[in-house]
């Protein structure tokens, strides 16, 4: 849910929806699955990771 919470909150100020992001409610060993359709894990953790630089590189310009 972090996850999910993080890639919501660092992509809507870039314009970067992801509205079909959902938790369905399944678990297994008490976590809570999230689906992201058929986006790839990779694709999602790289977007992250550019969405975090990105929040890092604003940061450094505003000091």
């Amino acid at each position: 849910m972090s996850l999910l919470g993080e890639l919501h909150r660092r992509g809507l100020p870039h314009g970067l929806l992801w509205g079909s992001a959902s938790t369905g409610g399944t678990t297994i060993d008490g976590r809570i699955l999230i689906d992201f359709g058929n986006a790839p894990v990779s694709t999602l953790l790289n977007l992250l990771r550019l969405l975090r630089d990105l929040d890092d590189d604003d940061e450094e310009r505003h000091r």
